[in-house]
């Protein structure tokens, strides 16, 4: 599974959108290093066309703006025994889970995700972030095993049962942790949160914040047409 998880990791990275940018930068130099400068400067306009959209903002909302408008926001009324909240965005994702929190009484957070390079896990940074909110010790539960979507909802699985829990992720994340949660049965709540689709200023410069938006629905579109491969051949 390690290894699995490790090639995943790698595969991904190299079809990153900068990556293949540089790739073609990469590409553009070795046929300026053979004198072919016809062939270079083709594979260098391309490096620099592609990074220039992959980076301008409307372009950017048009490739995210389908996974974040999958689920809406929480309704105040939707009630929950748990909510789960899953590792990175730190900040936005521990507002949504102690918004959630405050709004069920008697609800218990699970945090989850494992430490990865770090020297402390997600799921333990989490949790250390909701107790300095105010949320008891008792109230959280640390999953600190779960590599990916996929172990985390197997994980809470043990723990919720047939409870209705919340899942708190971001919203480009959602569409496809939904998916998966729900292929393993349980009886989950979209509760997305860090929506980052803008309005659209056609007339915006390139920017790394619209580069970051291309680079997480990237990864996500490769996450789903990863689970189209994996029901296809089950």
């Amino acid at each position: 599974m390690e290894y699995t998880f490790i090639l995943k990791k790698i595969i991904s990275a190299f079809l990153m959108p900068l990556s293949l940018g540089l790739i073609l930068a990469f590409i553009a130099l070795i046929f300026l290093y053979l004198n072919s400068y016809k062939r270079a400067k083709v594979f260098l306009s391309l490096s620099f066309l592609w990074i220039f959209f992959i980076s301008y903002g409307p372009l950017a909302n048009k490739v995210l703006a389908p996974l974040e408008n999958t689920y809406e926001k929480v309704p105040l009324n939707q009630k929950a025994s748990y909510i789960l909240l899953l590792g990175g965005d730190y900040e936005s994702r521990a507002y949504e889970a102690l918004r959630l929190y405050y709004l069920n009484k008697g609800s218990k957070i699970i945090t989850s995700g494992y430490k990865g390079r770090g020297e402390i896990s997600e799921a333990l940074i989490n949790a250390k972030k909701l107790i300095s909110l105010g949320i008891p010790q008792s109230d959280i539960l640390i999953q600190e095993s779960p590599k990916d979507t996929k172990e985390e909802a197997l994980s809470v699985k043990e723990i919720v049962k047939n409870e209705k829990f919340f899942l708190v992720t971001s919203a480009y994340h959602m569409k496809r942790a939904m998916r998966i949660f729900e292929k393993e049965g349980l009886n989950v709540i979209a509760a997305p949160t860090r929506f980052l689709v803008k309005d659209n200023y056609y007339l915006s410069l390139p920017m790394a914040s619209s580069l970051q938006k291309t680079e997480v629905s990237f990864h996500e579109y490769l996450g789903l047409l990863w689970l189209d491969i994996k029901e296809l051949f089950n």
